[in-house]
């Protein structure tokens, strides 16, 4: 999958780097917990696993610049992105508003007191890309099928080193730290 010249592990991370995530999150995480706990919500909320390798595939296919590409299963797109701030010693700023959550798995957060940022993925992932090339590899995410909610959602930075913050949608901003 991965071209032998490249190398995408989380210390790659660089300035201006744009991040991408391919699709909504936490919807796996709530649908196992409704599922397990007996839950019943009146919701289409289905796990998101999948396999990502006709995907990984497409972004190669135009992009050989990828610089960091990372699986938010454990922990969530915060824990992700938290390991690769610390590993490459870069700072990460994300946005809020520009995060995809589907409606019903944010209000079933909001009741539950989660924070979706947290919460287990599978068949997501996150990639670190140049500027010049993050249109490219967007493009190549939303035509997979597991990738039309693809978005954009943060950038690498120089500042706050080794630390994740978020923009939020008031305004102001946060730190995002790795859970305890």
């Amino acid at each position: 999958l991965i071209p032998p010249d490249v190398n995408i592990a989380s210390h790659h991370a660089r300035p201006g780097d744009q991040i991408i995530l391919s699709g909504t999150i936490a919807d796996h995480f709530i649908t196992i917990l409704t599922q397990r706990e007996g839950l019943a919500f009146e919701t289409s909320i289905t796990s998101d696993s999948a396999a990502l390798n006709h995907m990984v595939n497409q972004m190669f296919a135009v992009s050989k610049e990828i610089h960091v590409l990372r699986d938010p299963t454990r922990g969530g797109v915060g824990t992700a992105l938290n390991e690769i701030a610390e590993k490459s010693k870069m700072g990460i700023r994300i946005f809020e508003d520009q995060i995809p959550l589907k409606k019903e798995v944010a209000a079933t957060c909001e009741l539950l007191g989660f924070d979706p940022l947290y919460l287990a993925n599978e068949g997501k992932l996150l990639a670190f890309v140049p500027a010049p090339d993050t249109e490219a590899v967007l493009a190549a995410i939303r035509q997979n099928p597991f990738g039309h909610d693809a978005t954009l959602i943060g950038e690498v930075v120089d500042d706050h080193q080794g630390r994740l913050i978020m923009e939020t949608r008031i305004g102001g901003s946060r730190i995002v730290d790795m859970l305890a």
